[in-house]
C-alpha cells in the first residue's frame, strides 16, 4: 500500500517540573543532587538546560545527566542518550545513544524501549535487526507510546519482518490513533476505505481521514472531499 508512511520521533524528554516550582527550589535540589540524589540531578540538569530557575548552562545540564545516568536513572540515561543522537552540546554518536538508551530501556522506561527499536530499525549505533527492532516496538507499544504502535502497524500492513496481516495492522495503527497520532489516523482511514482487517465502512473512513485532516494531513484532507463527493 502505497498510501503508508513512516514516521519515527525520538524528542528530548524532561521531567515535568512547574517553573515557580523550580525558582523556588533550586537551592534544594541543587544542595540534594550534590548530596548525590539521581533524581535531583536530573532534575537539576533539566534546569539548566532549559533555564529554569538558573542561568541556561548546557554544560552543567550535560554534566549533571551524566552524574545521574551513571547512577542509573532512567530519565537521565534517556536524555543523555537523546543528546548523543541528536548532537546537542555533544559531538553525535549514534553508539553512545544507543547504549545510554539501552540502559535506559532496560529499565523499562518506554521512551527509550522506542528509542532503541528505532536504533535496530535504521541500524545507527547498532547492527540492524529487524527482530529486536519489533521486540522493542512492541515492549514501547504495549506501554502506549503511539509512534512505537503506528510502527507495528506499518510492519504488519507491509508485511516488513512479520508476516502481513491487515487485523494486526489495524489493531495498532487504532491504538496510535486513539492518541491522535495523525499518521495513524490517516492510515486507519485507508484501511476502513479499503476494508483491509476490518469491515469496509466508508463513514468510519471518512471520519478518521477528517481528524487528520485537522492535523494538517493533506492526503487525509483530499481522501475526505472526496468521500464527501460521492455522498459519504
Amino acid at each position: 500500500m502505497k498510501d503508508f508512511y513512516k514516521n519515527m520521533l525520538v524528542s528530548l524528554v524532561v521531567i515535568s517540573v512547574s517553573t515557580t516550582a523550580i525558582a523556588n527550589n533550586f537551592v534544594e535540589i541543587k544542595q540534594s543532587a550534590e548530596a548525590g540524589n539521581a533524581k535531583a540531578q536530573s532534575t537539576l540538569a533539566e534546569m539548566y538546560y532549559d533555564g529554569k530557575g538558573v542561568a541556561q548552562d548546557h554544560t552543567q545540564a550535560l554534566t549533571w545527566w551524566e552524574k545521574s545516568a551513571n547512577q542509573g536513572d532512567a530519565d537521565a540515561q534517556y536524555n543523555l542518550a537523546t543528546l548523543y543522537k541528536e548532537g546537542k552540546i555533544v559531538e553525535q554518536d549514534y553508539k553512545k545513544a544507543f547504549d545510554w538508551y539501552t540502559m535506559s530501556a532496560n529499565q523499562g522506561h518506554a521512551k527509550a524501549q522506542h528509542s532503541v527499536a528505532v536504533s535496530y530499525d535504521n541500524g545507527q549505533g547498532v547492527k540492524q535487526d529487524d527482530k529486536q527492532a519489533i521486540h522493542w516496538y512492541e515492549k514501547a507499544a504495549n506501554q502506549g507510546i503511539p509512534q512505537s504502535q503506528y510502527n507495528l502497524g506499518i510492519m504488519y500492513a507491509f508485511g516488513e519482518s512479520v508476516k502481513q496481516d491487515y487485523k494486526q495492522a489495524f489493531n495498532w495503527f487504532e491504538k496510535s490513533a486513539n492518541q491522535d497520532f495523525t499518521s495513524a489516523q490517516y492510515n486507519l482511514g485507508i484501511l476502513y476505505s479499503k476494508g483491509q482487517g476490518v469491515q469496509q465502512d466508508y463513514a468510519k473512513a471518512k471520519e478518521w481521514f477528517s481528524k487528520a485532516c485537522d492535523n494538517g494531513n493533506k492526503n487525509s484532507c483530499n481522501n475526505y472531499l472526496k468521500l464527501v463527493e460521492q455522498g459519504y
